[in-house]
């Protein structure tokens, strides 16, 4: 009997109909079970009420080559046509395949990195043909398809051949790891892109996977007292209902940073309306979740699919709970805090993460010391979007770059401002605001010592103007425009701080370019000693960090030099 041998990825199969014309491609679990979509098995004519019994699934990662024919097993074939929805089925075979694989489909974050997928177009239908593609969140309000998009411009692209496909990491913590499967292809013109459906969903719809033991990793949501369920009369509440949208904004945005969230306090707001915005997001809560309610819900109270990678309830956990989480959910190494928090900061892409009940937490100050605060102290710089969730007040000490506090805002008792006059002051400091994080993004990172961007003030100045103008005219909308106006006046300290900065270095790398000809002129371009001059100011005026203090006294050094030089000649 010939030895069987498998190339990497053994998991690769073809799906055909029971005539072996090829249909689609599919997962190899194990001997007997390959996880395929069940429009594939509706192509093989075998799908429920179909015209055949059964379909062939083929190798194509196995020598020798095996084909063994399967049908559906009962109650896993879910489709619903025309939409973003489900699209899955699991096969049993009639007899072991004989690979000796075993796959697991992985619960991973699916808002950014490359995947590869391999499928069975129409130039290739038998044999197979490989092609990657860049993850990219979900690209729209409803459904639970992950979207793929194409990575190279003339490189294959995912079409129908491709349905059922393993969709695998390339890269990063997953690597070489089945995160989900290609449901739908999009073609345009020159526009291509395509659709998968994440492990999370996949378990949802299938949950024998899961007690088949297929399924690894832990899952996006972790948040809440509650599982997988949307809290129901959130919105209707003035209050929470501006915590959602602007905390949707801000995640929106893309802008990284640390954002901290008040769910305590004599307001009461509690968390429901963060438990709600999580699970827009969440694969597996999505497939709950109808269309008609995630597009019928007020404008900016829903996330793309996959907009959080991850949430986790901190309350009651200890430092080591949450940090086994994160290691697990983000497939890190692990190690202490303060080693997870390392691996966080520098993961790629830059991690979104929601963390509630750090106060309510077995250790809170360990929590925030060795771990949370890390992360807030560096998010903006790293990319990272952090959104810490108190009951209490949070430490005076975190770094943080919005606070949703819902508390009412304080100020003059008397209450002469318009909700109108309110509100044009809180635009124009949401300007401002912008305007400044776009220069601090452009210049702030380059410079040592350089001003620190104030934390934004506009989106808790709206929750509360929300609030406000029930009461108009109302002491609360006069304290509204009074931060406002004191807000846009610390962004101006800060943006002509900064612009200091800039000018010094604009004005010190002219001069040092203006005496660099200037020697050129009297010695040539090959003096050396001007040239070990030159070499350490040029390197100091563009070295990040700068230090504009470390590079006069270079380029101090350098005019002298040429000066005294010029007169001894």
């Amino acid at each position: 009997m010939a030895l069987h041998h498998h190339s990497d990825s053994p998991w690769r199969v073809r799906v055909d109909d029971e005539d072996g014309t090829p249909c689609g491609a599919g997962v190899l679990l194990d001997d007997r079970h390959v996880l395929t979509c069940a429009h594939v098995v509706r192509y093989t004519g075998a799908a429920p009420g179909g015209s055949r019994d059964r379909l062939r699934i083929s190798s194509v990662a196995c020598r020798p080559e095996w084909t063994v024919t399967a049908r559906v097993a009962p109650g896993t074939w879910v489709h619903e046509n025309g939409t973003q929805r489900g699209d899955v089925a699991l096969l049993e075979l009639d007899e072991p395949s004989g690979c000796g694989t075993r796959t697991k489909l992985w619960k991973a974050p699916i808002a950014g990195g490359t995947v590869r997928v391999y499928g069975f177009p129409q130039a290739e239908p038998f044999f197979g043909m490989g092609t990657d593609a860049q993850l990219a969140g979900s690209g729209g309000r409803q459904g639970e398809w992950g979207l793929l998009k194409r990575v190279r411009t003339g490189d294959p692209w995912i079409e129908r051949g491709y349905s059922g496909a393993g969709v695998m990491a390339m890269g990063g913590a997953f690597d070489g790891r089945v995160i989900g499967i290609v449901v739908a292809d999009f073609v345009d013109g020159d526009a291509k892109a395509a659709w998968m459906l994440p492990t999370e969903t996949v378990l949802t719809y299938l949950p024998r996977i899961g007690e088949l033991e297929f399924t690894d990793g832990d899952p996006t949501d972790e948040f809440g007292r509650t599982r997988g369920e949307l809290p129901d009369d959130v919105l209707g509440d003035p209050l929470r209902l501006a915590l959602t949208q602007e905390l949707t904004r801000l995640l929106d945005s893309g802008r990284p940073g640390t954002v901290v969230v008040g769910t305590g306090g004599t307001t009461a707001v509690g968390d429901s309306w963060l438990v709600r915005l999580v699970r827009t997001a969440d694969p597996a809560s999505r497939a709950g979740v109808s269309d008609a309610e995630l597009t019928g819900a007020p404008g900016d109270t829903v996330l793309g699919l996959g907009a959080i990678d991850a949430a986790y309830d901190a309350r009651g956990k200890s430092v080591a709970d949450v940090c086994g989480y994160l290691a697990r959910r983000f497939g890190l190494p692990g190690g202490d805090a303060r080693d997870v928090a390392w691996q966080l900061l520098r993961r790629r892409p830059p991690a979104c993460l929601v963390v509630g009940g750090v106060d309510r937490a077995e250790d809170p100050q360990a929590l925030v010391r060795d771990l949370l605060g890390e992360l807030a102290d560096r998010a903006r710089s790293r990319g990272i979007r952090l959104v810490l969730g108190f009951e209490g007040a949070p430490p005076r000490s975190l770094t943080h770059d919005v606070s949703l506090d819902p508390e009412p805002i304080r100020g003059s008792a008397v209450g002469g401002v318009s909700a109108e006059r309110a509100q044009a002051v809180v635009a124009r400091l949401a300007a401002d605001e912008d305007a400044a994080a776009a220069l601090d993004q452009e210049w702030g990172v380059r410079f040592f010592a350089a001003p620190r961007l104030p934390p934004r003030t506009a989106p808790r100045l709206r929750v509360r103007l929300a609030v406000a103008r029930a009461n108009e005219p109302g002491p609360e909308l006069t304290a509204v425009h009074e931060q406002a106006v004191a807000a846009r006046a610390a962004l101006a300290g800060f943006d002509r701080d900064l612009r200091r900065m800039i000018e010094t270095h604009q004005d010190l790398s002219s001069t040092l370019e203006l005496h660099r000809l200037r020697a050129a002129r009297y010695f040539g371009d090959e003096d050396r000693r001007l040239a070990e001059l030159h070499a350490p100011a040029a390197r100091a005026l563009g070295t990040v960090p700068i230090r504009l203090a470390v590079a006069r006294r270079a380029v101090r050094s350098y005019i002298d030099e040429l000066n005294r030089r010029i007169e001894e000649g």
